[in-house]
Order: structure tokens, then sequence, then C-alpha cells
């Protein structure tokens, strides 16, 4: 080895500066002694002696690593806090070529995104998860971990983290390594050289992983906070060594690696022709109608559907939307509904226009459906002057009346009853508006019932309430 050899450089998957800092493009935004940096040389390092740079996508999170799309050369994704594993999951789906890593401190991973890591190592993902512990939240100040250890204080704990009111700290590692799906799962530390360089191993190790084809690996790394913890640099690693190390012991909780076999490949996506067939195979129902003929004339339906839970709300839209698209028309269906199956408050925005459409919420309708008097009152100051309102009831509530629209007064649900069952009043009631409007082919509406009807007696029942829904129009209103 000569004089000039070099034994340490920067990555080649690094920026050559790094622009968070006009002022100082060759230093990262990371205080003096955080494990941040370390920890990523170390993944650099690993990324270019795999030679993965031109396929390996870095899916960063919320924390004091917000900001490493500065720094490392490669696909780059910043999600929101604790969001990671859903994200590099979606990723992977969609690239499974592609090499994706998961980079995560405490707060991020082990306290708002506990669900998202817990549910991507269960079903094995096969992506390559980063978690930095360094037992505090850091970028927000310095509040309790789920990670902080027993008795430690922070500004959330001022007399300590108490096992009887904080809980007891979260051990990742062991937690994960209960699931069966986890490849290979490392705890590792920053604590000195030693522990660096196996740091360093592990790192590569779970990249490897991914490249092979394995399933997921995870590797927690124990990093020092000199700032939030209030040490010197040198101290804050010799305290990850000799006190967090003894609450989080350094070791491999699972590895599988020799014995795991490549994940197969993922099923081919279908193409845009094949979702129609796929969207409409229950047994027994018919495919959409090819919209060959789509609805000629101008269209700008923005429909408010409202009741109580339990009226067919929901459905009634969706019936309105499916045969919107059969039509051939841009569709849209938004649902809103409270936790209660029956008797909480429950509505729906549907759009169907010729145009684009700009957003699912229907703010200001020009066809109100309300099956009850709460509906009705709540929304009917919003359609706009010369639209349509159909209320279930016998006569309009006293101060419910506007001279600028167009009102439908029919008890639906009642009516419903002479055609065998009240439930199908929310069909009455859309029958009653589609020949209102004029807006819909009955094929079309037909269409749509046959795919959402539950079984034969509800299609047949639907198809009699939309025809008799249809009729009371003709009675009751000269189109």
């Amino acid at each position: 080895m000569s004089e000039f050899d070099i034994l340490h450089q920067r990555a080649k998957c690094f920026y050559d500066s790094f622009e968070r800092k006009a002022e100082l493009q060759h230093q990262t935004h990371y205080c003096p002694g955080c494990g941040h940096g370390i920890a990523h040389k170390l993944i650099a390092q690993a990324i270019d002696e795999l030679g993965i740079q031109d396929r390996t996508i870095l899916v960063s999170p919320v924390g004091c690593s917000v900001f490493a799309y500065y720094y490392f050369d490669v696909g780059n994704v910043q999600v929101a806090h604790g969001r990671a594993p859903a994200v590099a999951t979606a990723m992977k789906r969609a690239l499974p070529h592609g090499v994706v890593l998961s980079y995560q401190g405490d707060g991020d991973l082990a306290a708002i995104g506990t669900a998202e890591i817990l549910h991507a190592a269960n079903r094995g993902e096969p992506i390559t998860v980063f978690f930095l512990n360094n037992a505090i939240y850091g970028m927000t100040g310095g509040q309790m971990a789920p990670t902080t250890p027993l008795g430690e204080k922070t500004t959330t704990t001022p007399f300590g983290r108490n096992p009887w009111t904080e809980g007891y700290p979260l051990h990742v590692s062991e937690v994960l390594s209960s699931l069966e799906a986890p490849v290979y799962i490392e705890r590792v530390a920053l604590g000195n050289n030693k522990m660096i360089q196996q740091a360093a191993k592990a790192v590569r190790k779970a990249i490897a992983n991914q490249v092979q084809g394995l399933g997921f690996s995870l590797v927690e790394i124990l990093s020092p906070c000199p700032t939030i913890w209030k040490m010197e640099p040198a101290d804050a690693q010799k305290w990850v060594r000799e006190e967090l190390t003894k609450v989080y012991p350094l070791g491999v909780f699972r590895d599988k690696t020799k014995e795991a076999q490549p994940r197969p490949a993922p099923v081919p996506a279908p193409s845009l022709d094949e979702l129609p067939k796929i969207f409409s195979a229950k047994e027994g129902r018919p495919p959409a109608l090819a919209p060959a003929a789509p609805c000629r004339r101008t269209v700008d339906l923005r429909v408010k559907v409202a009741g109580f839970g339990g009226q067919g709300v929901l459905m009634l839209g969706q019936v309105l939307a499916e045969a919107g698209l059969d039509a051939g028309l841009e569709v849209s269906w938004l649902p809103s509904y409270g936790p209660e199956m029956r008797s909480g408050t429950s509505h729906c925005h549907v759009r169907l226009s010729n145009h684009e459409i700009d957003s699912p919420l229907v703010s200001r309708p020009n066809v109100l459906m309300a099956m009850n008097e709460p509906s009705l009152r709540k929304f009917l100051p919003a359609v706009e002057p010369g639209g349509w309102i159909f209320y279930n009831g016998t006569s309009l509530p006293e101060g419910a009346m506007r001279t600028d629209v167009t009102f439908i007064v029919q008890p639906f649900i009642a009516l419903a009853d002479r055609i065998g069952d009240t439930r199908a009043g929310n069909m009455v009631m859309l029958g009653a508006m589609l020949e209102a409007t004029g807006l819909l082919e009955s094929e079309w509406v037909a269409s749509a019932l046959a795919r959402l009807s539950k079984s034969e007696r509800w299609l047949d029942l639907n198809r009699r309430a939309i025809e008799f829904g249809r009729e009371v129009i003709h009675r009751e209103v000269s189109i």
C-alpha cells in the first residue's frame, strides 16, 4: 500500500454537493456527533458495493432525517410521518426490480408508524428498513419516544419515564421477530468503531437480501443524539455502547437468508381493457355496457344524497354513478357516514359530467335527494337556484321552502311498500329523479342495477321500484 492509496472517500451515490445549505454545501444539516451521518455513509457504501445506485429508491421519513434526499443520489420519495413502510410497499410492488430502502427514526417507526411497520413485516414485504433508534424525539424538541428507557427525563417526562404512566420501552426488533414472515432482523449500534463495522455488515446484508429477491429485512441502529441528550459527542457515543445497549441488547433476532427462497414474481397487472370484466365478475351479473354511444347532451350533474343509515343512501348514489359510467360520462362517488350501522347520518356526493371532474365534493348541488327532514334542512340552503329537490315526506316541513328550485315531495319509502318492501324507497326516489331530469337511458340504469343488486330478488325489486318512481313523476309533475 502506497502513501497515496485512498482508504476512505465520499460514496459515489452521494451528491457532489449538498444544496440544503447554500453556504456550506460540503456539510449535512446534522448536528456534530449525530448518528444519522454515520448511518447514511454505511447505506451509501453498501449501495456502491452492490452496484445498485440506478435501481435504488430511498423512502425518507419525517424527523431529523427528513432531508435525506439532499444527500443520496438515488430515487427519492419523502413521505408523511410513519407511512414509509406503506409507501415502500407500493414502490416495490410497482417496480419489482427496484431496491427499496425505508429509513425511519424511532418516533416515526415505533410511534405513529407502528401499524405500518408491523403489517409490512407480517406480509413479508421484500423491502429493507433501517430503524434509527436514539431513544428520543429529536427534531421536535426532546419528548419521550416509545423507545426512551425507564427513568430517563425528557420534556414530557420531567421526572423520568414511569412504567405505570408511560409504559415500558418498545422493543421493535423483538416484536417483529415474533412474526413468521421476516427474513432478517438485527440490532446494531454506533457506539465505537468496532460496533460501526458490525453495523456496516448488517446494513449490507439487509440490502443484499433484497437484491437476491428475498423478503423483509430490518436493521435497528442504536444511534447517538448529543444535542437533545445534552452530551458531548464522545459522551453520547459512550452512552450508546454502555447504557442503551443494556436496554436494547445487540444481536441477530432473525436470519433466514440461507433457507429463504426468492419470492415469486408478482402477477402482471391487468390491462385497462380487462378491468371492466374483472370488476363485474360476480356470478350471474352482466358486465358493464360498452359506452359505444355515450350521452350526447351536456351534463353537469352534482347530486347530494342524504338520510339515515339503512335508508340506502350510498346504494342510490352507487347506482347513479355506475349508470353514468355506462353512459360514457366522467363520474365520481364519495360516501360519508357515521359509525352506526343504522339510524346514523349518511350522505354521498355524486358527480356526472361530459368533462373532467375537478373534485368529488359536491358543495353546490343542483340535485338534492333528502330521505329525511334533518338532511333536507341541512343541505337545502346549498342547492343552487334552478336545481331539483326530492324529499321523502308528505309535505315540506315548516321553514323549508324555496321559490327558486323545483320540489318533488313524495313519501318514497311508504310508496315502496306497495311493491313489496319499504327498503326499496331509495330506488323509488331514484326512478323519480331519473324521470324528472331525463338524464340517463334505462339500459344504463338496468346494467348498473344488475351489477350492484345483492340477489335476483333484490334486482327484480329494484327494477320495479325505479319504474314505480318514474310513474310517480308522470302522475304528479308535468315534464
